[in-house]
């Protein structure tokens, strides 16, 4: 005679691994983290991404107890490569994603875009925002923001700007300059933002938005010529303080800066979302860690966009503003 399981000792079988299963879950959870977490930055070593997504790793791993919180830089494709890493990363809470507002312009810039921003992750906060300085080469005949203007239009096109590849931070800056003053350069893409500074100070391209991070020491240092800031607050480092904002010098509204956020994969358990929305507010409150930001003219984010909503709804508008800028200029990347 067969044998023949019971159906209630199926059900039974059942329920026990189900319970079983939460156990396990709420365990882990309840342990997190135990193993190192990997942030991952979609750009290149040395860019003012990375060094923020260093600094704030170094305090995390403070905060949350973890064994060790490594950066992992996975670049190109305008950050989207590093993205797709971290959407096939299981949903754990142990790998993430640091970026910046180019997490915004892909699904303008990238046609064949593989995944959704506004679905395939979870949003943890917006932590930082640097401001860009936009500067030129040191003998550039110009040497102010309106002589700039009457250069670059007089220039039909010619003027030269140097950026660190599609949808990079110094290119959208670029797009934005063109687009406000309604007046077209030349651009010179380079891969990451390090050869194009380079070619600005050697005198080979005329002009770079770049963030403070990066362009400040090289003004400091008198290897380029400041222009104007790009947010409509002067930049707080004191050695810096004395270059105008482009709003300030006759571009009216003119406001741009660079923001950087914190993302999981999605299905990452609730529990563990709020422990690292949590850990990510005690980051930015800790002393050191602010004052590190503060000394590269970085600002901390202390207003909605912390929170995953805010961080959401930011998301939202920026990609409505910049696919509009995008699609006017006909830039799109393969």
């Amino acid at each position: 005679m067969p044998f023949v399981l019971s159906p209630y000792r199926v059900l039974a079988s059942l329920l026990a691994g189900m319970v079983l299963s939460v156990l396990w879950v709420n365990k882990s959870i309840a342990a997190y983290p135990d193993r190192p977490i990997t942030i991952v930055v979609p750009f290149s070593p040395g860019g003012p991404t990375d060094k923020t997504a260093r600094d704030l790793a170094q305090t995390l791993q403070k905060i949350l107890g973890a064994p060790a919180i490594v950066v992992d830089n996975t670049a190109g494709a305008g950050g989207t490569i590093g993205a797709v890493r971290v959407i096939k990363s299981p949903p754990d809470g142990y790998t993430l994603l640091l970026a910046h507002i180019g997490m915004s312009t892909s699904y303008a810039l990238y046609p064949k875009l593989t995944y959704s921003m506004l679905d395939d992750f979870e949003y943890l906060g917006v932590i930082s925002e640097v401001p860009m300085v936009l500067v030129g080469r040191p003998n550039l005949k110009a040497s102010n923001v309106a002589e700039l203007i009457h250069l670059i239009g007089a220039s039909n096109g010619t003027t030269t700007v140097g950026h660190a590849g599609i949808g990079s931070a110094s290119h959208l800056c670029s797009l934005l300059l063109q687009s406000h003053l309604k007046q077209t350069m030349t651009g010179i893409s380079y891969k990451g933002v390090a050869p194009a500074m380079n070619d600005v100070v050697a005198g080979h391209v005329d002009l770079l938005c770049d963030q403070s991070i990066t362009a400040g020491p090289q003004v400091e240092a008198g290897r380029l010529k400041a222009f104007a800031v790009t947010t409509t607050g002067r930049l707080a480092k004191p050695s810096l303080s004395n270059i105008p904002t482009l709003d300030e010098s006759g571009m009216k509204g003119f406001n741009f800066s660079v923001w950087q956020a914190v993302y999981a994969p999605r299905g990452t358990p609730k529990a563990i979302l709020e422990t690292l929305n949590n850990a990510l507010r005690a980051a930015l409150k800790d002393p050191e860690f602010a004052k590190r930001q503060l000394a590269d003219g970085v600002r901390i984010v202390t207003d909605t966009r912390l929170t995953p909503a805010g961080h959401k709804e930011l998301m939202r508008t920026e990609m409505a503003k910049w696919t509009a800028i995008i699609k006017a200029a006909g830039v799109y990347a393969e």
